[in-house]
């Protein structure tokens, strides 16, 4: 087992704090490489402190990335904790079956996917990642092993998932895939002028389609112009070629994203779509994994980095807190042309602090302003706070701890299931541990 020391940022790229770095490559050999203490790190791709230990240790698992089965008729896979959703698809996809709930990227762990309780633009009808995980193996820092599922331990089942990596280390799981014909979408594209018009298309797609999502122009203010997106995989099984992926080449001094950039982009685009609406076949990449053909795209923040600020609120308030919530963005003069808008389904979160829950989420991108920033942040979580809403802890960096424990009313049930020997960046600022 190699140890070293080694400068760590999450996505959001804020800050590059020094960890100890222990890489994880056999997974029957978890249990003693972590009884010291520490915190398990996935592919880096939550934007926050959630997957930081400042001044601690970080346990690697991308050596974690085998997989163990794989039942080709029933449509379960077996895996180690490390894998990339990527690696899963790619093995799956010829074989006809696919992931049902991928995040907006496809190049996070499974582990890190589970600890985070990724959701996607299917929850109205699959739910969230945790409802596609049958079994999973749970390995605290005392040396205990559990299998965990829906009916064994499912208590410690309910904590981890959701549960940000905090009750211990997940080193493999057992997951439920989708059938599919092949690596197409028939998906349509829908120009909307108001709020009152997204939530029309919103409940109208939900009863015939799979997946939908909206980028919205946050620039509009509460007007909420946007593009709404809907597919259905479709009977299409032609070979998958996918386009080799460019990388944005360098951090610039400055970010690219600024008020005069971010009003032409979104003018642009949401021209650009309007000429191109209507229905068509689309490949699975650019439907589900847009920024994954630009890698390091957080590049384009400049050395400040940037924060995701990520909300949900619940049905009966969501026209009039959306509105709010983009009034807000538009006055302060900030931004995001990475703007997602849609709505959750009904299903009962599989995790005791699983972030979906009925209603609509918001999500935008911000440049890192500082003080600025921060005071749009607070006028946010106070309409969230207001609405009944809560934040999504995989996105956070700045949430106050008080928000967060009115957010999640099982909270304190969750705190007796966390691993004394765990800590994060994330945890010290909301648990004070």
């Amino acid at each position: 087992m190699n140890t070293l020391k080694r400068r760590v940022a999450a996505w959001g790229n804020l800050n590059a704090d020094e960890h100890e770095w222990i890489a994880l490559s056999d997974r029957t050999a978890v249990a003693g490489a972590i009884k010291t203490g520490g915190l398990a790190y996935g592919n880096g791709r939550s934007y926050g402190d959630v997957c930081l230990n400042a001044g601690g240790v970080l346990w690697g698992m991308r050596g974690l990335d085998r997989f163990i089965a794989f039942d080709a008729d029933a449509g379960v896979i077996e895996c180690e904790a490390g894998m990339l959703l990527k690696d899963i698809i790619d093995v799956a996809l010829p074989r006809g079956w696919f992931l049902p709930v991928v995040p907006g990227t496809q190049f996070v762990t499974v582990g890190g996917a589970v600890a985070n309780d990724v959701h996607g633009k299917a929850h109205h009808s699959a739910g969230s990642f945790g409802h596609q995980v049958l079994s999973f193996e749970l390995v605290r820092t005392d040396g205990q092993v559990l299998s965990c599922s829906p009916t064994e331990n499912a208590d410690w089942f309910e904590a981890t998932v959701g549960g940000m990596g905090l009750t211990g280390v997940i080193t493999r799981a057992r997951l439920r895939l989708r059938k599919v014909a092949g690596g197409w979408l028939d998906s349509e594209t829908i120009p909307f002028d108001s709020l009152e018009e997204f939530f029309r298309l919103s409940a109208e797609a939900k009863r015939n389609f799979e997946y939908t999502v909206s980028w919205i122009d946050c620039v509009s203010g509460g007007r909420g112009r946007g593009v709404f997106f809907q597919g259905n995989h479709c009977d299409k099984t032609e070979p998958v070629r996918p386009a080799k992926p460019r990388t944005f080449p360098f951090t610039p001094p400055v970010s690219l994203i600024n008020a005069l950039s971010l009003r032409a982009f979104n003018f642009t685009y949401y021209r650009a779509q309007k000429l191109k609406q209507g229905r068509g076949i689309q490949h699975y990449v650019p439907f589900f994994f847009p920024l994954d053909n630009l890698l390091e795209w957080n590049r384009v923040y400049g050395p400040k980095g940037f924060f995701q600020y990520q909300a949900v609120v619940p049905p009966a308030v969501q026209l009039d807190a959306t509105r709010a919530m983009l009034n807000e963005i538009a006055k302060a003069g900030l931004g995001s042309f990475l703007a997602v808008l849609k709505t959750f389904g009904d299903k009962p979160a599989p995790g005791m602090i699983s972030f979906p829950m009925p209603g609509t989420t918001l999500a935008l991108d911000f440049p890192n302003g500082g003080e600025p920033t921060l005071r749009l942040f607070d006028r946010l979580n106070a309409v969230v706070k207001e609405a009944g809403g809560r934040l999504y802890s995989a996105k956070d960096a700045c949430m106050p701890p008080q928000m967060f424990v009115d957010g999640y009313p099982r909270l304190n049930e969750f705190i007796g299931y966390r691993d004394p020997g765990i800590s994060s960046s994330m945890s010290r600022r909301l648990f004070g541990a």
